[in-house]
């Protein structure tokens, strides 16, 4: 059966999309495991400094500015599930190599080369998930895969401070490998191949007779015509900036104020991602056409109260206040990335969603090598608790500019001609 014949509105009725939905749900809770394990492992029981946990995100995000805006154009062109298959796999592979990592020196490169297996599944994700689903059910789709992200927040660091508490961060990680090939194995049970594509220009890719080059060059040029999505993009990029610059400083300001409590930072996180599945549940019972401006505006305000009232806090501070403020940071990112997400997949056509993604990908990895090594530095001559401050106070402006600006940034009613535009063009 077709997919643009499946019957019902619930994606819960697309037995296709809900394998690869459940697949990218077990990955996802891995890495956040894995995630809180590295940190943990790096900044407590390898006590790097600062500038050391800066590095990385610079680790991670060197293979997406390289190689990000070509894997989207690679994702439009290849097997979607192949690729995604394969990436699950090596991932799997390089995450066991992690686990035997005895220093910095060996880490980022390793973590280096996941991220590159990252940049091409992402895209490829996200253009599988645009070909399986109708327009109508787009909302529900970027929800659901937010709420894989924001969920996992909540059992993965809940669960990873639990191993934490009695084993070491190496069992995190083997976890993650575990679960990244059963993420390997439920794509691997999918039968799909799609024959009757939706585009011509997208079947034309398949065949090899668009030029990689050709179509990644499209993909640029669609997004510099498209004013709403360019607006959304250096919006995104210039929240990212500020946020990057605390990212993986949050060891670093709990190891003040709680300095005999490794898990607290599980626990933070957790919160956080129960705030982000609350809003989320909530922004999938409004009107898409509601506008994108003021709820990537108020995102980004409750992220940077949130941030600085963590630098608020004093040694000793009551668990209640740090599950309080994750609680709203958690609303923020679930309200921002939702409805970012969102934007990118309903105002771009079908196949240039590999493309769009992945410059995505290369746009806000691109502050991963500046703002981190800067935050780092401010952290180390400063001390965390009032670049927090600083950092949040900078998020929280930006944020009203969104809200304030929002229907002029995004116009709603000329989004969907403005959107049709570049894609005449481009045809």
């Amino acid at each position: 059966m077709e997919i643009s014949t499946k019957q019902g509105t619930s994606l819960l009725h697309n037995k296709t999309y809900m394998r690869v939905y459940t697949a990218f749900a077990t990955a996802s809770f891995g890495d956040w495991f894995d995630a809180l394990a590295i940190q943990v492992l790096v900044g407590y029981r390898w006590q790097a400094s600062p500038l050391m946990l800066a590095l990385i995100p610079v680790a991670l995000a060197l293979p997406s500015i390289l190689l990000g805006s070509v894997a989207g154009a690679a994702a439009d062109r290849m097997n979607k599930l192949k690729l995604m298959r394969t990436c699950d796999l090596l991932t799997a592979l390089l995450t066991l190599l992690v686990l035997f990592a005895p220093s910095m020196v060996w880490l980022l490169p390793l973590l280096a080369l996941r991220s590159a297996l990252s940049t091409l599944n992402m895209p490829a994700q996200q253009s599988l998930t645009r070909s399986l689903v109708r327009e109508d059910q787009l909302l529900q789709a970027s929800s659901l895969n937010g709420l894989v992200n924001q969920g996992s927040k909540i059992a993965g660091p809940l669960l990873g401070g639990l191993a934490l508490a009695f084993l070491t961060p190496q069992w995190c990680i083997l976890l993650n490998a575990l679960l990244r090939g059963c993420s390997y194995l439920l794509l691997l049970s999918i039968k799909y191949n799609r024959t009757d594509e939706a585009d011509s220009k997208e079947s034309e890719a398949h065949e090899g007779k668009i030029p990689l080059l050709t179509m990644w060059r499209e993909g640029w040029g669609f997004l510099l015509r498209s004013r709403l999505l360019l607006t959304a993009m250096l919006f995104g990029l210039a929240g990212a900036l500020v946020i990057q610059v605390v990212d993986f400083q949050f060891t670093s300001l709990f190891r003040i104020f709680a300095p005999e409590r490794e898990a607290l930072l599980g626990w933070m996180v957790a919160a956080t991602g129960a705030g982000a599945v609350l809003i989320i549940l909530v922004l999938n019972k409004l009107k898409s056409e509601d506008g994108y401006g003021w709820k990537l505006g108020l995102g980004y305000v409750l992220i940077g109260g949130a941030i600085a009232a963590l630098g608020l806090l004093q040694p000793g501070a009551s668990i209640l206040w740090v599950l309080l403020i994750g609680f709203v940071l958690g609303i923020g990112n679930g309200m921002f990335m939702v409805t970012f997400n969102y934007c990118l997949q309903k105002e771009t056509p079908p196949h240039m969603i590999g493309r769009i993604f992945g410059i995505q990908n290369t746009v806000l990895s691109a502050v991963l090598i500046v703002a981190p090594l800067l935050g780092g530095l401010l952290v180390q001559y400063a001390g965390p608790a009032r670049i927090f401050v600083n950092i949040g106070l900078l998020q929280v402006l930006l944020g009203l500019t969104g809200v304030v600006f929002g229907r002029q940034l995004w116009p709603v009613a000329g989004s969907k001609a403005e959107a049709a535009h570049p894609t005449a063009e481009s045809s």
